[in-house]
């Protein structure tokens, strides 16, 4: 995405990706007030047919507008921030009518990072409960709606900031994933999503002892790769071994070996479709000069992976149960809480599996697919193995068996990487016949953030999504 001469005598922003915005505000051609209230108003306009928001606080947002002195990146910037981050003075509820009300009485690291690059927050976006869910339809918030088709759901548990951006409220917007719920979002949404290497970035403030805390990776959903990149570079930790972030276009000056793959974990082929977009991306990754390998995907057990996951999320749904009673007593009833989340612990306590278990098994399985892909620079498979969802295919009060079901074809390309710490990104390279786009997932080793994403630069370059959909 271009937009290193914008012009801005349309008054309009939504042409700009966040760099491009806050360039605006540097030059002295946009103020920042400018750009939040031309957010509010397209936040306004949109929001009550999409519903990405569950709250805003949109004159805080003026008012900082107005009274700071704009630096950094992303100077000026508008954004949303996912409603499982804590952002001081803004409500913090889960999507859970348990946690209704709550407010924030504190960031962290990772906020103030955000702060520090310039962007100015003006809401939180819908999330599935907790984040268990692949699809965002919490009961106490309702459903939020794909932008590109209104019947279709946006993706989770990530798909309040990711029909945010689609939909053009704001440019970028903070995500979170712990199996996919940047990427799997970002391909149903076309949107560039990446979810950076384990360790990466400065703390939430979640307790290091959560059981889900090792899985989980925050980042953003945008529409150019450079505001992802430099999203990134604002957040990582200064003490990290790794290749800095290029926040500019540096070329690929090498060949990868790619190894390709198309059915998942499960062993469950993609759509024809969905295959057909994912040839396409291996025919670009060949005239761009890179290596391709035919091999069945990282070989894991996939079945012990699942199992073990939801046992994470069921001890974590717990021992936060038990903490919350610890403070308010009998008040606090696991009735409170979503079908799903209730059937989670049921499911727990009938298949028991405790937390040390539970990583044991998922570290195997993250050796067992390291290994098997060791001679592989980059992998290549679809991100999910359809194009849309109907909104209403995967709701709290949908069937336990069945929520595993989809959850196994919604995560069962993108959930290795988040066991073994991988950076990973899904491209919305090509689309459908019917203009469904179509996102093709690209993982590399712990620590090759830089190398995707001078990858994703490239393939940006040869095939460019910015407003295409």
């Amino acid at each position: 995405m271009d937009n290193s001469n914008p012009d801005t005598n349309t008054g309009q922003f939504d042409e700009y990706d966040a760099v491009g915005q806050a360039q605006l505000v540097s030059s002295g051609q946009a103020s920042a007030l400018e750009l939040v209230d031309a957010a509010i108003a397209t936040i306004e306009r949109l929001q009550p047919s999409i519903n990405a928001l569950v709250s805003d606080n949109f004159d805080r947002a003026r008012e900082t507008a107005k009274s700071r002195r704009h630096q950094g990146v992303f100077a000026g910037v508008p954004t949303l921030l996912k409603d499982l981050l804590s952002y001081p003075g803004l409500p913090l509820e889960c999507g859970s009518s348990l946690f209704k009300g709550n407010i924030a009485a504190e960031g962290s690291d990772y906020t103030a990072a955000l702060d520090g690059s310039g962007l100015i927050v003006l809401g939180k976006t819908a999330t599935s409960e907790f984040g268990l869910l692949g699809n965002t339809a919490p009961l106490v918030n309702g459903p939020t709606r794909n932008p590109l088709n209104l019947d279709h759901s946006a993706g989770g548990s990530s798909g309040g900031s990711a029909a945010a951006v689609a939909s053009g409220m704001v440019s970028v917007a903070h995500a979170s994933d712990g199996g996919g719920s940047i990427r799997g979002p970002a391909a149903l949404n076309g949107l560039f999503g990446f979810k950076p290497s384990r360790d990466r970035t400065v703390t939430t403030g979640m307790a290091a002892h959560t059981p889900m805390s090792r899985l989980l990776s925050e980042h953003c959903l945008s529409k150019s790769v450079r505001d992802s990149a430099t999203w990134l570079s604002v957040t990582e930790r200064n003490d990290v071994p790794w290749q800095a972030i290029d926040t500019v276009h540096t070329p690929l000056n090498r060949s990868l070996k790619i190894g390709c793959y198309s059915d998942t974990a499960f062993a469950r082929s993609a759509d024809e479709s969905v295959l057909r977009c994912h040839q396409q991306t291996q025919q670009l990754c060949i005239d761009l000069g890179h290596e391709l390998v035919q091999i069945d995907g990282p070989e894991f057990d996939a079945v012990a992976s699942r199992d073990a996951f939801f046992s994470l999320a069921a001890n974590t749904m717990q021992g936060m149960l038990e903490m919350l009673r610890g403070m308010m007593g009998d008040m606090i009833s696991e009735q409170a809480l979503e079908p799903f989340t209730q059937a989670l612990l049921a499911w727990h306590r009938e298949h028991p599996q405790t937390v040390e278990a539970a990583w044991l098994t998922l570290e195997q399985c993250a050796a067992s697919a390291a290994d098997s892909v060791n001679d592989i620079d980059v992998l290549l498979s679809p991100t999910t193995p359809f194009s849309s969802m109907p909104l209403d295919a995967l709701t709290p009060a949908s069937e336990f068996a069945e929520v595993m079901t989809i959850t196994e074809a919604l995560a069962g390309y993108t959930a290795i990487a988040s066991f073994c710490g991988w950076p990973a990104m899904s491209v919305p390279l090509y689309c459908t016949d019917t203009g469904e786009p179509v996102g093709s997932h690209f993982a590399a080793r712990s620590g090759d953030d830089a190398l995707l994403f001078q990858l994703a630069y490239q393939l940006e370059s040869a095939q460019p999504w910015a407003n295409r959909f």
